[in-house]
């Protein structure tokens, strides 16, 4: 007999509240995925957030679960971005028909260290093809629109996971980030999107060194502390990889619940090179930049020293070798080629419409890069934290984006701001701080120095228990 109140949404509840009512037997874990199950069956008609369940392992899993569980997630049902990312025995597709459908024997380690801390993965979460746009409109799965307004974009590339977890469906999901794709959701729909510092979240066993550590697994939660607990499980380092850190001193958990010393907070609310922002986001940014000072921050404008004419042309050039790469990893990974014919006319025509991009090529633009990154961090505060607003713009509705991958004026209006920190390697979280008159989110990003997660979550938790919401 459970202790929980009769009526109560067991999926309203956080991640973290979720797997203590498992450890204390007040609700079994089986009840729990099945309560996320069935409002998968009842709701996401509407939303289209995932695209494959995987139920009856998910069932057996949860079985498995019993009261006592000390993990920090035993029994939470989550979803898993259907790009890259493998789950054992369940279809990865990449958001495309190009690939088929890819059914791995193993796990991401990402997923494989959340599912050793008592996560049980309920499905895979819709994303654009090959995760190139800043919204999830797949051809082969259709759009995910957003529970907030469904008129709306979810935003992406991890649109399927902000989606799934705005409309609780789920508590926590996963998602990947190269150029904003979770922060840019994340502020869509009005959820906490986290991309760690370069190295936090390993990328093996089937990924090396693609992009050159610009891409990152990251959660998406409701809170903070959901975000931070999901953090220290997917952390730590992998045999052979290229990118990594050490653990930090106490847990990101700790962290997020724990108020900073006073910080030097500089924020700037203007992205570089002159790409316009609205006024609903310049606003929040800057009613989170009072209300740190409020909170006795030092803060102060001051924008990094990020305008360079040369990195639009280089951003276009590393971002298509990027994709062209992909390919070659997913068709020997899976052991197959790929379906030219299958994939998306504008992802055809950017990735296979041109030459393969010249190895030298290449270099020099991840080269151009890294020296922009480097000017960048050596205009960074010591020890602060930046604020911006997360995106530039608000959400548009569905099919208002021309169907074009790749760096349109379109997409460098969603990921203006976001994709700087892909190429210092910093970490930056989206929060739901603000909405607009009409309910619409509107995301807040907070930047810290490199490998300092610790003093993002930190700062963001004593944000979000002053000023933000708690759905």
């Amino acid at each position: 007999m459970t202790a929980v109140e009769p009526g109560v949404d067991l999926l309203a509840r956080t991640a973290t509240e979720q797997a203590a009512l498992v450890r204390s037997g007040e609700i079994s874990a089986r009840e729990l995925v099945q309560a996320s199950l069935d409002a998968i069956a009842r709701r996401d008609g509407e939303y289209n957030a995932f695209i494959t369940l995987r139920a009856e392992e998910a069932l057996a899993e949860a079985d498995a679960v019993r009261p006592g569980d000390e993990r920090t997630l035993c029994g939470v049902p989550i979803g898993i971005k259907d790009f890259l990312t493998a789950v054992t025995g369940t279809r990865t597709t990449h958001g495309s028909a190009a690939f088929g459908d890819w059914v791995p024997d193993h796990d991401s380690a990402h997923v494989r260290r959340l599912r050793e801390a008592g996560a049980i993965v309920v499905g895979k979460t819709n994303t654009p093809e090959l995760a190139a746009r800043p919204v999830t409109e797949p051809l082969r799965f259709g759009p995910t629109r957003n529970p907030r307004d469904p008129r709306l974009t979810a935003g992406g590339s991890s649109g399927g996971s902000a989606a799934a977890v705005a409309a609780g469906l789920v508590a926590l999901c996963d998602g990947s980030d190269a150029g904003g794709s979770i922060r840019i959701p994340a502020s869509c729909c009005g959820v906490v999107g986290m991309r760690p510092s370069t190295g936090r979240v390993s990328i093996g066993p089937d990924l090396g060194d693609v992009g050159g550590g610009v891409g990152i697994d990251g959660p998406i939660a409701r809170t903070v502390l959901d975000a931070a607990v999901a953090l220290d499980a997917m952390s730590g380092y992998e045999p052979g990889d290229h990118h990594w850190l050490p653990g930090p001193a106490r847990t990101f958990a700790e962290a997020a619940g724990r108020a900073p010393e006073r910080v030097t907070v500089h924020v700037a609310l203007e992205a570089p090179l002159g790409v316009p922002v609205d006024p609903e986001p310049r606003a929040a940014a800057s009613a989170a930049a009072a209300a740190l000072a409020d909170l006795g921050h030092d803060v102060r404008e001051q924008v990094p020293d990020w305008d360079d004419e040369a990195v639009p042309a280089a951003w276009d050039a590393a971002g298509t070798g990027f994709f062209q790469h992909i390919i070659k990893v997913l068709e020997r990974v899976q052991g197959s080629p790929v379906d030219i014919d299958a994939l998306e006319p504008a992802t055809r025509g950017w990735l296979y419409g041109r030459p393969p991009l010249p190895v030298p090529d290449y270099l020099e633009a991840v080269e151009v890069l890294r020296g922009w990154a480097r000017r960048i961090l050596r205009s960074w505060p010591p020890g602060g934290v930046l604020v911006t607003p997360t995106l530039t713009r608000l959400p548009v509705e569905i099919g208002a984006l021309s169907p074009r991958p790749g760096v349109t004026d379109e997409a460098v209006r969603f990921s203006g701001i976001v994709r700087v920190f892909n190429v210092t390697g910093q970490p930056a979280i989206s929060l739901p701080l603000a909405q607009t008159s009409a309910g619409v989110p509107v995301g807040v990003q907070l930047v810290g120095p490199p490998g300092r997660d610790d003093l993002v979550l930190s700062l963001a938790g004593e944000l979000e228990r002053t000023v933000g919401f708690k759905p």
